[in-house]
Order: structure tokens, then C-alpha cells, then sequence
């Protein structure tokens, strides 16, 4: 019962999108059906969630989601349907950390992470928070950049009638590296502006923000991965996606 009611409702969000945004991906054949993965992403405003949900479908995905949602009218329904993890901002959030390690290790799912912590809003990136270096360090799953542009525009379009155009872009997978380093506070953030530099890769250079011009000796710390083993999506949602 409860997978057909996620089917509906992602049916229902992935029509909805379809005519509110146009909608073009690129790289989504690195997302694999099997096996357990951190997605870090942007975070740019409340679209993200339904359009890399209904994106990756019907692969299982869970998200860090601020405990504030839960305050809203219809978001509880939909990411206690979706399976998000509650997370308290601003604090080491043990709890959080370990429901999310249970749902990558012990039930193979696709963990969406953005490192930002909070919307941006206009696109343009911000420093990110070291959240993500810490789950990758005690899971040791591969990670896979992904990053949105161009809906940041999507209020005003709305208002006159007009379709809002979204680029998805998946990079290349990687795992972090921790061996020789001490896992401090530094390592820690420079892993996550590592990983947040890879996203930036993905992105024109004028949403590039606070990770514009900095240097990272990313090989340091990322482990390039050829394309992940596995059935792929791409008889999903976000096959038509992309033919949009």
C-alpha cells in the first residue's frame, strides 16, 4: 500500500513539474538502481526536493531534511512518505547522523545531502557545512555530485504564466579520502569544499558564489570512481525528463 501511494504521489509532483518547468538532465546514467550512495547537491529553494525525488524514481531515496519542515502545512505528509530524516541545524545532530547510516548501510539507499545547509535561494553557492565530510567518513559509501541551476527564477515566471527552465547536471562519482589525515575540524571541511568545488563544476561560473576561484588539492581527499556498477536509471521519471 504504502509504495503505491509513493507511486501516486510522485505521479501526481511529476506532472505538476511537467508543466511548470521544463526540465533538461544531463548524466543521470551515473546514478545507480542497487547499492547504497551519498548525493550532495546545491540547494537553491523548495523545488530541489520534488524534482530529484521524482528524478531518481523509483530508486529509494531519503534526504537530511531541517526539523523545521515538519512546522509546515502538507510537508510532513510528503517526507514522511518520502522516508526524511529530520535533521536539527546548527548542532551535531547524532541522531540524525544515524538514522542516515542506517539507511545507506543497512537498507542500500540513495542519501541526498546538501552541504549548504539552507536555501540559497539565487543559486549562487555558499561555504559548506562539514555534515557531509563526517557521513562519508563513518560510511565510507561513494558520493555523487549533482547540481541544479535556473529555476531560481521560478517565482517570477510563475506569476506571468511562464514555464521555468531547470538543468540538472550529475558529475562524476568519488569517494572521500581520510587515510593519513587526522579526521579534525579542518580535514573535515576541507573534504566538504572538495566536494562542494566538484558541485561547482557542474555549474555556470556565475553560481559558483563563495567557492569562486578557490583551489582545493581535491585528488587529496577524492578518490575518482569510474561510473558506479549496477542497473542505471534510466527507465524512469527522469528518462522523459530529459526529453523534455
Amino acid at each position: 500500500m504504502k509504495k503505491f501511494l509513493i507511486w501516486l504521489v510522485n505521479s501526481v509532483i511529476y506532472l505538476i513539474l511537467r508543466i511548470l518547468l521544463k526540465i533538461e538532465v544531463a548524466g543521470l546514467d551515473q546514478v545507480p538502481m542497487h547499492g547504497p550512495l551519498i548525493v550532495a547537491t546545491n540547494h537553491v529553494n523548495f523545488l530541489d526536493a520534488p524534482v530529484v525525488i521524482t528524478l531518481l524514481a523509483p530508486r529509494p531515496i531519503t534526504a537530511l531534511v531541517k526539523r523545521e519542515i515538519w512546522d509546515k502545512p502538507v510537508m510532513p505528509f510528503l517526507f514522511n512518505l518520502w522516508g526524511g530524516i529530520p535533521i536539527d541545524r546548527g548542532v551535531a545532530d547524532f541522531n540524525a547522523f544515524k538514522e542516515a547510516k542506517t539507511a545507506l548501510l543497512e537498507e542500500n539507499k540513495l542519501l541526498a545531502v546538501a552541504p549548504e545547509g539552507t536555501r540559497t535561494e539565487d543559486g549562487h553557492l555558499i561555504r559548506g557545512k562539514p555534515g557531509i565530510a563526517i557521513l562519508a567518513s563513518r560510511t565510507g559509501v561513494p558520493v555523487l555530485p549533482m547540481a541544479y541551476y535556473g529555476h531560481e527564477d521560478f517565482k517570477r515566471n510563475i506569476r506571468r504564466f511562464k514555464r521555468t527552465p531547470i538543468t540538472i547536471r550529475v558529475g562524476q562519482p568519488f569517494r572521500c579520502k581520510f587515510e593519513g589525515h587526522a579526521k579534525d575540524k579542518h580535514v573535515m571541511q576541507a573534504v566538504t569544499d572538495a566536494i562542494m568545488l566538484e558541485i561547482a563544476d557542474l555549474l555556470p561560473e556565475e553560481y559558483h558564489g563563495e567557492y569562486a576561484g578557490v583551489v582545493v588539492p581535491r585528488r587529496q581527499y577524492l578518490d575518482y570512481l569510474d561510473p558506479l556498477s549496477g542497473e542505471q536509471v534510466t527507465q524512469s521519471f527522469g528518462e522523459q525528463f530529459t526529453h523534455t
